[in-house]
């Protein structure tokens, strides 16, 4: 059977309607939908010393800057809170040399992350003092000092929303002796969402396809119009 003109568009307005409705919806649902992630560092390759290698940046989809890995089982010193503070062997990250470390997503200012929670333990240091900032275009959001011992890893929930770089500042603390020295941090199974933003092409497609669909609507309305009168 030959369809008419009029029915061919009908089939036309509904498919772009179903088009453009769906199209809208996914770019609606899509922008700012986070999806959790837990880093555990247990998935890089081996460290080139026992003392450890850089993250590298886009490790987990964000850049890392004094932040190293090493292999608690491979680590010389033994005792230490490197091994203590270990949630899932055999990898844990620390700032290098104890001095600031950030963690940002890899172009600031095109993307943001949600910093959920982190295990937090210290390498030398009982009664370490950590402070914990998230920054949204060079802006402070969040701010947050925890205290920690070389004994046994912590839980801390931090929920700091929508930013783009994260710092952690180590100060303080009683050397306990295992043969080591320094502000160095212990930190284990990094949990955070990360939110994926449409790029600027895909959002102008949804609204060509939205609006060839509603143009056809008006069409179609016109012509029912004329079609009636005759």
């Amino acid at each position: 059977m030959t369809m008419t003109k009029l029915g061919v568009r009908k089939e036309l307005l509904k498919v772009c309607s179903i088009a453009a409705f769906t199209a809208v919806a996914a770019g609606t649902l899509g922008t700012g939908q986070a999806q959790a992630l837990v880093l555990t560092f247990d998935d890089l390759p081996a460290p080139e010393f026992d003392y450890g290698s850089p993250i590298p940046n886009g490790y987990g989809g964000l850049n890392w800057d004094n932040f190293n890995y090493l292999t608690t089982p491979n680590y010389s010193i033994n005792p230490s809170g490197y091994i203590y503070g270990t949630v899932s062997s055999p990898n844990v990250a620390y700032n290098s040399f104890g001095n600031p470390a950030t963690v940002s997503t890899v172009s600031l200012g095109s993307g943001q992350f949600d910093f959920n929670s982190a295990y937090l333990t210290t390498a030398w240091n009982n009664g370490l003092d950590i402070l914990v900032e998230g920054f949204s275009g060079g802006i402070t959001k969040y701010a947050t000092t925890v205290t920690v011992d070389t004994t046994s890893p912590r839980l801390f929930n931090f929920d700091f929303l929508g930013i783009d770089s994260l710092k952690f500042t180590s100060s303080g603390g009683v050397d306990v002796g295992y043969g080591g020295f320094g502000t160095e941090i212990v930190l284990d199974n990094f949990t955070y969402n990360s939110e994926t933003v449409p790029e600027p092409t895909t959002l102008l497609g949804l609204l060509t396809v939205a609006s060839f669909g509603v143009a056809l609507s008006h069409k179609q309305k016109q012509q029912q119009k004329v079609t009636s009168k005759v």
